[in-house]
């Protein structure tokens, strides 16, 4: 594993303006250690009720560098409901989704987990238990949501089903900018691999809400 704080800061104790002294160790490797990124197929992404063509599989492909970038930005078309259906190219075993989307009512609510469901309507959706369901938080923070990894250890694709948004039916679009994975890999005959993003550590990121402290960001649903 490399620790990119090395890479950018000749020391890792160092003096920020005034005089105050900060440690940049947790700016940026809790929040990439065990990125699932190079793992995803991203040309076999498909999204349910998106207004824009592509645009669901645009902000899985947003690299943790980029995942404060308001742009691109999936919004639900017909009403707020969303799928997004993610195949990876390995089998996962997955630790936790990472997700943007706003303080606004079109932030998603909800968050249904299917492991290994090829869904292809809302209605088949709305009728398969979910493997883990999360209740959301209505911000702009990076939430990172873990899952109960004994149900997540052999996962081939993931499908993302958001019914729903924080308008109470009063806003018809749901709005999500950025969502990431992390996890574990695992090719055939070989033991799980632990994968470190490739971003490099900047001043400004300090330490995520969501990443550093889950709990008080995505609460999990039980059930």
């Amino acid at each position: 594993m490399s620790h990119h704080c090395h890479d950018e800061h000749d020391d890792h104790h160092h003096h920020h303006e005034g005089g105050a002294e900060h440690d940049h160790s947790d700016d940026i490797t809790p929040a990439v250690q065990f990125s699932l990124y190079r793992h995803i197929n991203f040309d076999e992404i498909t999204t349910l009720n998106e207004q824009v063509h592509g645009s669901g599989q645009a902000i899985v492909k947003k690299t943790w560098a980029e995942r404060l970038a308001t742009e691109p930005e999936v919004v639900s078309d017909a009403d707020e409901q969303l799928i997004i259906n993610v195949p990876f190219t390995a089998q996962i075993k997955l630790h936790s989704v990472l997700l943007r989307t706003s303080p606004s009512p079109s932030a998603p609510r909800t968050l249904r987990l299917l492991a290994n469901a090829d869904i292809h309507d809302f209605g088949q959706a709305e009728d398969s238990a979910p493997t883990q369901e999360f209740e959301l938080s209505q911000t702009s923070e990076i939430q990172e949501l873990p899952v109960k990894r004994a149900k997540f250890n052999a996962v081939q694709r993931l499908c993302l089903f958001f019914p729903d948004n924080f308008s109470q039916g009063e806003e018809d679009e749901t709005r999500i900018s950025y969502i990431g994975f992390k996890g574990e890999w695992m090719t055939l005959g070989q033991a799980p691999k632990n994968i470190v993003y490739e971003a490099a550590a900047r001043p400004t990121d300090h330490k995520v809400k969501g990443t550093a402290d889950a709990r008080g960001v995505g609460y999990n649903r039980q059930g």
